[in-house]
């Protein structure tokens, strides 16, 4: 009511024209979406939920501007709505800055003050593997683009028992033999996956092969995962010999994805940080946010936050955070 009360139209559509083709039919309004994305956020709800809550709620549909009976939309437009955003670098970015910018000149945000930032983890959209799924599904991705990119080079190097190794998503639950079955397991991986590797970077192989990414991720993970031996067989490493969980990812399927542990969470995935104000008089509002890879720590993140609140004339008077910015 706040929102409809004190700055009208929060969002127009002309500031997502960037996200959109010049031609075609009429779409959903894109400002309205955005507006409902922010309530969405703000009470916690599922896309069902909120589209559910624009066809029933008084309040929702004050704040966006929709007659009584307006029958609202489909759930989906709202995660084809975030699609787009995330589609165009600095798109979401934007829609924090425009909101900050109707805000400040409704006379509710302003420089100075307190404000405070925290970390929360993000969990990346994969599913959880073990090292030895790991590199199963990774050569398993590999095979499956090069079937695609030259299935006529890759047929010689294959045989029938890849298939059944290959031909699923791999999934090992606990091995009969224990550590020394799982060696056993992650060394014929490794020998497979060597075996693709060397032919790729062949003198007669395809230079296309090469740039391929799961390839390329291929490659990454047996550096990660494997070494060679005294006798010039390929090992598998042990667990204490790895890289830095900074350098080697959970998953072929999103690279920037890493383990890491705070305190009593451990994840796989980003971590976000959120600077919100806190002053007693006026509404709580997030005005920074900054999201990086699990493993940057909170205090490489505050002169970057510090910055990017100057640029936004929103630096904060005192600013309250944890012995991790510090």
């Amino acid at each position: 009511m706040l929102i409809r009360d004190r700055l009208d139209v929060l969002f127009e559509d002309e500031e997502f024209a960037c996200l959109y083709p010049n031609d075609g039919r009429p779409g959903l309004s894109p400002g309205r979406l955005a507006l409902v994305s922010v309530l969405q956020f703000a009470e916690n709800l599922s896309d069902r939920a909120a589209a559910d809550a624009v066809r029933t709620r008084i309040d929702w549909k004050y704040a966006i501007g929709l007659e009584l009976e307006d029958p609202g939309f489909d759930h989906s437009a709202l995660c084809e709505f975030r699609a787009r955003l995330a589609e165009q670098e600095g798109a979401a970015d934007r829609l924090l800055q425009l909101m900050l910018d109707r805000l400040r000149e409704a006379g509710l945000l302003k420089a100075g003050g307190r404000q405070r930032t925290d970390a929360t983890h993000v969990l990346a959209a994969v599913r959880t593997l073990s090292r030895l799924e790991l590199v199963g599904e990774t050569l398993r991705a590999a095979l499956e683009e090069l079937a695609e990119a030259a299935p006529y080079w890759l047929a010689p190097l294959t045989g029938p028992e890849w298939a059944k190794r290959y031909g699923r998503r791999v999934e090992i639950g606990k091995l009969p033999g224990g550590k020394a079955a799982v060696t056993t397991r992650a060394e014929e991986f490794g020998r497979d996956g060597q075996k693709i590797l060397t032919a790729a970077w062949a003198a007669s192989a395809p230079s296309h092969l090469q740039r391929l990414p799961q390839v390329e991720i291929l490659r990454q993970v047996w550096v990660h995962h494997y070494y060679w031996g005294v006798d010039g067989c390929l090992r598998w490493r042990d667990g204490r010999a790895l890289p830095p969980a900074s350098l080697w990812f959970d998953s072929p399927y999103d690279t920037d994805a890493h383990y890491c542990v705070k305190r009593d969470t451990a994840w796989s995935g980003y971590r976000t940080l959120f600077t919100e104000t806190c002053d007693e008089e006026r509404p709580e509002l997030v005005v920074h946010v900054a999201t990086t890879i699990s493993t940057v720590q909170d205090i490489e993140l505050t002169d970057t936050i510090h910055d990017e609140l100057a640029e936004r004339r929103l630096l904060p008077a005192e600013h309250v955070v944890d012995s991790g910015y510090i």
